[in-house]
């Protein structure tokens, strides 16, 4: 259904053909594999209990998501894109050349970053120091930046489990792996004098970190098989598997909702999803499908996506978000500095 969407969409932009406001009746939704199963629910719920068609929704990765959501303003582009982080600045700037002048910023809750593994393995302790080293492509080797020896967990850390170095990872598209390039590489390598103070954040290419594409259900199926191996994706994958994974702990706290919701959890962030006013009033459905989706029903303390691995934001918080979708407040390049 999704490729016969697009193919028609793109035959009546090749032919000329403008596409009028009611071209198309359902939702059109890309972007981050983290906040997917999140879109996914409320779609569901959405097209059970409205007169609404059920959303279509993509899962693209949030840099890919915005790319498309930046590709213009007419009804051929996405109507809303998930995001595991915020939007950058480069991709406000490009919305803006294309005419996409009012976008809505909305934040659903709180995801940590797991560094998950079968469970067979004994419970495991890295800090963000061991995981920089065992994934970047290079490291410091007396004094000096070299490419990346490392084979082994005890390589890095003489106190880790002698287990080869294999981690399945999100690609360059995806929110996720920006975020633990920032959060994880860029905090670790900006306080190292070989790397000049600077964030260095490029993961190696030699087989120890291995990129699995955007469904990372794809990663949780490999660790399942692989004891040896392990996974870096969002919580609610792992809150899905406890039955045959669990999460490293990080720096000494565990990838727990309270964890993760305080931030003392090392590799916490929250989830957005950004929607382009534009659109509403011509694809039907745009409002309600948000206002179910920010309804304490979905994203409150006892809501529907905290069964899945949502992390719910302080009600206050909540509250505002509401508040400001509902005045329909517009993103500016100063919210995102």
């Amino acid at each position: 259904m999704k490729k016969l969407f697009t193919l028609v969409l793109s035959i009546m932009a090749l032919a000329g053909l403008t596409v009028t406001a009611h071209a198309r009746e359902q939702i059109r939704i890309v972007g981050s594999s983290t906040v997917y199963p999140f879109s996914s629910y409320v779609a569901e719920e959405f097209g059970a209990t409205s007169k609404f068609q059920t959303p279509i929704i993509e899962s693209t990765g949030s840099g890919g998501g915005h790319k498309l959501f930046a590709a213009g303003s007419d009804l051929n582009t996405p109507d809303i894109t998930n995001s595991s982080r915020r939007m950058k600045d480069s991709e406000f700037n490009k919305n803006m050349e294309v005419g996409n002048k009012e976008i809505s910023e909305i934040v659903i809750g709180f995801d940590g970053i797991a560094i998950a593994f079968n469970k067979k393995n004994p419970p495991m302790s890295v800090s963000k120091k061991d995981l920089f080293l065992a994934v970047a492509a290079e490291v410091p080797v007396d004094g000096k930046l070299v490419a990346n020896p490392y084979k082994t967990w005890r390589d890095v850390n003489a106190s880790l489990p002698n287990k080869k170095i294999v981690i399945y990872g999100p690609p360059t598209s995806s929110g996720t792996r920006d975020a633990f390039e920032e959060m994880v590489m860029g905090h670790v390598s900006e306080k190292m004098d070989e790397y000049g103070k600077k964030a260095y954040t490029k993961i190696r290419q030699d087989g120890g970190y291995i990129p699995a594409g955007e469904n990372d259900n794809l990663i949780v199926q490999k660790l399942a098989k692989d004891p040896e191996a392990m996974g870096i994706f969002g919580y609610s994958f792992l809150e899905e598997n406890t039955d045959k994974l669990q999460g490293a702990t990080v720096d000494g706290f565990a990838p727990t909702p309270a964890n993760i919701s305080s931030g003392k959890y090392p590799i916490s962030r929250s989830l957005y999803f950004y929607v382009k006013q534009s659109h509403i009033g011509k694809v039907p459905g745009i409002t309600e499908y948000v206002n179910l989706f920010l309804s304490e029903k979905m994203i409150g303390d006892k809501g529907l996506l905290k069964r899945i691995g949502l992390i719910p934001l302080p009600k206050a918080e909540r509250d505002a978000q509401r508040a400001k979708w509902a005045k329909k407040t517009a993103l500016t390049l100063n919210d995102l500095k």
